[in-house]
C-alpha cells in the first residue's frame, strides 16, 4: 500500500509543513541543547544564550530535514516505494523550488540565532557555525553526498552529539571538559542510532538507488547488531564521562539515568532485532525519545547534585 493513501487528496498548508520538517525528527536536535547546557555551572548560566543555541539547533535540524526532503527527490533516491514517513518533494504536496527556499529561510533563521551566539563568543565559533551549514547541504547534496557514502552515522555522532553537546556547552563558558565530551559521545551514539534504523529500513530501496549506506554495505543482520552495539556503547560513554567528572559525582547521578534509560533501551534493541520494513518507523520515533530521555534524565540529576 502506498503511503501516500494515509494523506487526504489537498491537504492543508500546515499539513504539508509539518510533513516537510518532520517534527518526529526534532527531539534529536532538543536532546543535545539540554545536556549540554545542563552541565554548564550555575554562574555562568545565561537564558538567552541557551534559547539561541536551542534556535541554531532546531533551525538546522529543520533545514536538513528540508534539503534531504529536496535533494534525494532530485536525484531519484525518493521513489513511490518509499517504505518511510512522506516525502513532499517527491509526493508533489510541494514544489521543489518551495521546499528549496525552505532550506534557505531556516539556514537564515539558524545563521541569525549563530551570530548572536558569535558576538558573545568570539569568532571561531562563526567557524564551526559555517561548517555546520555546509554540512547541511552536503549531507543528502552536492558532488559526494555524505548521506550516500556510508557517512551518515558519522556525520550524526559529530554534529548532534559532539558540536551540539559541546557547544551548548561552550557558549555558556568558554571552555571544555572531558566530561561533557565523553556525555556527547553518549547522547551522539544514541542518535545516531536513529540514522541506522532509517538506513536499515531502506536498504532495499537505496541499493536500487545506488545510495551506499553504511546499512546497505553491512547488510539487514550486521546492521541490526550494530544499532545494539552503538545502544551499549552510549551506556559505557555516559560512566566514562562520570570518572572525568571535576568533582566526585553521587552514584545516582551517574547511574540513574542509565537505569530510567533501561527499559526504553531494551525495548528498542528488541525492536531493531525483530521489526522489519515499514515497522521500523516506529524504532525511530522510540531510538529519538530513547535519546530525549537520556539526555533530560542526565540533565534534571546534574542538576539536582551540582
Amino acid at each position: 500500500m502506498n503511503t501516500s493513501a494515509s494523506i487526504t487528496q489537498s491537504p492543508s498548508k500546515l499539513t504539508v509543513f509539518l510533513l516537510a520538517i518532520r517534527p518526529r525528527t526534532l527531539p534529536a536536535s532538543l536532546s543535545p541543547v539540554v545536556l549540554g547546557t545542563a552541565l554548564v555551572p550555575a554562574s555562568q548560566f545565561n537564558w538567552a544564550i541557551a534559547l539561541c543555541a536551542l534556535g541554531v539547533a532546531l533551525f538546522l535540524q529543520i533545514a536538513v530535514n528540508l534539503a534531504n526532503d529536496y535533494f534525494d527527490a532530485k536525484s531519484g533516491i525518493d521513489t513511490t516505494a518509499r517504505l518511510g514517513p512522506i516525502r513532499v518533494t517527491q509526493s508533489n504536496l510541494a514544489p521543489a523550488q518551495i521546499v528549496a527556499l525552505g532550506v534557505a529561510l531556516f539556514l537564515c533563521l539558524a545563521t541569525f540565532c549563530g551570530l548572536a551566539l558569535v558576538i558573545h563568543t568570539g569568532w571561531p565559533l562563526l567557524v564551526v557555525g559555517l561548517i555546520c551549514i555546509l554540512a547541511t547541504l552536503a549531507y543528502s547534496g552536492g558532488p559526494y553526498p555524505l548521506a550516500s557514502h556510508a557517512l551518515g552515522e558519522i556525520t550524526v555522532l559529530i554534529f548532534f552529539g559532539w558540536v551540539a553537546v559541546l557547544g551548548s556547552y561552550y557558549v555558556h563558558t568558554q571552555s571544555l571538559s572531558p566530561q561533557v565530551f565523553w556525555l556527547s559521545n553518549a547522547l551522539g551514539l544514541v542518535l545516531a542510532a536513529i540514522m541506522l534504523v532509517n538506513n536499515l529500513r531502506d536498504i532495499k530501496t537505496d541499493r536500487i538507488a545506488r545510495k551506499y549506506t553504511l546499512a546497505v554495505l553491512l547488510g539487514d543482520s550486521c546492521s541490526r547488531l550494530l544499532y545494539t552495539t552503538l545502544v551499549i556503547a552510549a551506556a559505557f560513554a555516559h560512566i566514562v564521562g562520570f570518572s572525568f567528572a571535576a568533582e566526585d559525582p553521587h552514584l545516582s547521578e551517574m547511574f540513574l539515568p542509565l537505569l530510567v534509560c533501561l527499559p526504553s533501551g531494551y525495548f528498542c534493541c528488541r525492536d531493531a532485532r525483530r521489526l522489519q520494513g515499514r515497522e521500523l518507523n516506529r524504532l525511530l520515533g522510540s531510538t529519538a525519545l530513547l535519546g530525549l530521555l537520556y539526555a533530560g534524565t542526565t540533565a534534571l540529576l546534574h542538576l539536582l547534585f551540582r
